[in-house]
């Protein structure tokens, strides 16, 4: 039978979970389950440019095809079965293969049953259905001995297994796979697709998308397509100070998170034209602080919750696979000689990404709207604290971190004196100086994991900036 290439995808699919029960295979699955999206076409949405959206949910697909040799990437049956990520060796199966054990397996090749090898390594890279040839491309989205996905070029066929044609890979880039086209989109990632990781113990979790609603905290609404966490937890109080003082802090994040994918070929040299990764979403959180902190000569610094998905973009016909973390976190610092009682509110939106272009290389995106609501408050004695309740996230493909970003929105509070003043009530009294002030912080860093797209690699990490915002929510004084 006549030589093709192969490039495989693996689209995972099934019922869902609730997060904080999500195993690898289960994130595959629900990767596929965004709000308003049922379908993701594999045709070209405008002209040249490929149409971008979450994967489907009940089709597998498959693609094959090679940028770098004229072949247009397209989808066929083919699914990768298994993957050693030691070894970079991979089992391409097709529906058909795996009626029949092979023989024993020659020297070198795999010792695992999955992938013992029936021809010898020199065996010729032409077969019919199951089997791949040097130079082909496999993207894959979540599969075994994968979890993150896999893109890699096939360097060496191995032979026959009982489940397919065994390969020898080795990494690759995305423009292997898409070439000259172009690729833009924003996907929303389903809320119930993240795997949650609790690291308190009164941490609960809700989020709501079309035709399910899961509610951890009683009263907690959700808006649809967002995730959101409740916190309470006790933290270290000033030395010496009464047990009227002791300090807590409680509250909520809650977040719609966006993964922003874009891809332009034809550029100068080997490098693409343009590219970008980034990840934004909607913010909204409060929380209140109680009592008097310790002092911190640096920020006491509490993650709550760790969150991962995998959601799996479908770039016309080729799987991009994204990784997506977030770290939830409380943060104080203070002089630990005021003691409060505030509440806070943030609301408002976020972007954090890298952009390439041939002229400018990789360039940090980021921004941050947020607005504060009015704030009840109230403090005694002088001193200073300031809370964050935040995010660090960070964003890659196929398992290698591209963008990490900090929100750290936050409540700073300054007070002389003895200080009891409401900003919600107008003609509060106040025994002194105060002042409270909103703000959000936003930083981070782009690292040299991007160069997937077939860019040219980072020298070394590049800074995303300090974005800082601040702004005053209420003052008083007598």
């Amino acid at each position: 039978m006549p030589a093709f290439a192969v490039t495989a995808l693996l689209l995972a699919v099934g019922c869902s979970a609730p997060p904080q029960q999500s195993s690898a295979a289960d994130r595959a699955r629900q990767t596929a389950r965004v709000p308003g999206d049922t379908t993701a076409s594999a045709a070209r949405a405008d002209g040249e440019s490929l149409a971008v959206a979450a994967a489907p949910a009940a089709t597998a697909t498959t693609a094959t095809g090679s940028a770098g040799s004229g072949r247009k990437a397209h989808r066929t049956t083919l699914t990768v079965s298994s993957y050693d990520g030691r070894t970079r060796r991979a089992v391409i199966s097709a529906p058909d293969t795996g009626s029949s054990a092979p023989p024993s397996a020659p020297p070198g090749a795999s010792s695992r049953p999955s992938a013992s090898a029936s021809a010898p390594a020199s065996a010729s890279p032409s077969a019919g259905p199951g089997r791949a040839a040097v130079g082909d491309v496999i993207a894959s989205a979540p599969a075994p001995g994968a979890p993150d996905g896999l893109l890699a070029k096939v360097t060496r066929v191995i032979g026959e297994t009982a489940e397919g044609t065994e390969v020898q890979t080795e990494p690759a880039t995305l423009d292997a796979l898409l070439g000259d086209d172009t690729a833009k989109g924003t996907v929303p990632v389903a809320p119930d697709a993240f795997a949650v990781d609790k690291l308190l113990p009164d941490v609960e979790v809700s989020w709501a998308r079309p035709g399910d609603v899961h509610v951890g905290l009683e009263g907690a609404t959700v808006p649809l397509g967002s995730l959101r966490l409740d916190v309470s937890a006790e933290i270290p109080a000033a030395t010496g100070a009464p047990a009227s003082a002791s300090a807590s802090v409680s509250g909520f994040v809650q977040v719609a998170p966006r993964v922003d994918f874009a891809y332009a070929g034809a550029g100068v040299g080997s490098a693409p034209g343009s590219a970008y990764l980034g990840v934004s979403g909607d913010w909204d959180s409060g929380w209140a602080v109680k009592g008097r902190a310790a002092a911190t000569a640096t920020p006491l610094r509490i993650p709550f919750a760790k969150l991962h998905a995998d959601p799996v973009l479908q770039v016309g016909p080729v799987p991009v696979v994204v990784d997506l973390d977030l770290t939830c976190y409380l943060q104080i610092t203070g002089d630990g000689r005021i003691t409060v009682d505030v509440r806070q509110s943030l609301k408002g939106d976020f972007k954090a990404g890298g952009s390439f272009g041939p002229a400018r290389g990789w360039t940090p995106v980021s921004g941050s709207d947020m607005t504060g609501t009015p704030v009840r408050a109230s403090a005694t004695t002088a001193g200073e604290v300031r809370t964050v309740l935040g995010a660090e996230a960070s964003v890659g493909l196929y398992g290698a971190v591209g963008v990490v970003a900090d929100l750290a929105p936050y409540l700073r509070g300054e007070a002389s004196g003895t200080v009891t003043a409401d900003s919600a009530a107008p003609g509060a009294q106040a025994h002194g100086a105060w002042s409270l002030y909103g703000g959000v912080d936003l930083s981070g860093t782009l690292r040299l994991q991007l160069s997937v797209f077939g860019t040219p690699v980072l020298r070394r990490n590049v800074p995303l900036g300090v974005l800082h915002h601040e702004w005053k929510l209420a003052d008083g004084s007598l």
